[in-house]
């Protein structure tokens, strides 16, 4: 499974635009991806600060079926636009305390798109050692 939390800052004035973009996104993903077990945005306390939570059964699926896929790269360039900082942590989910699995580190397959192992080299899981003792 695969579970990253997203901190975002965006452009002052750009507020409207990142959320219609989300909306959208939101609903492309919903309506054309089947393993979609969270994809949720939030609005922070700061302003222009939002949350995303997305899960997944496994990082292939989250890496070969969503972030690549058409959609998500349409949305790429207008998101870009309007993100001014951007942060990126796997987390977790704690058994008996939340519905997902385990967060856990996947290869891509050999035959994967290259976009897909450029987005690797920059999303790859990487399991902190102290979450092992907890699991």
């Amino acid at each position: 499974m695969a579970t990253v939390l997203i901190t975002l800052k965006v452009k002052e004035g750009m507020e409207a635009r990142y959320e219609e973009i989300q909306k959208d996104l939101y609903e492309k993903t919903h309506s054309l991806e089947s393993d979609v077990l969270r994809y949720e945005m939030w609005r922070g306390q700061e302003p222009r600060s939002y949350y995303c939570i997305l899960s997944f059964p496994d990082y292939n699926t989250f890496m070969l079926k969503h972030q690549i896929s058409d959609h998500h790269e349409d949305a790429t360039p207008p998101l870009m636009e309007v993100i001014e900082e951007e942060g990126i942590e796997w987390v977790d989910p704690i058994q008996g305390a939340s519905p997902l699995p385990a967060t856990n580190q996947q290869d891509l397959p050999d035959d994967a798109p290259e976009i897909a192992k450029t987005y690797d080299e920059i999303l790859q899981v990487a399991i902190p050692d102290w979450w092992a003792s907890l699991r």
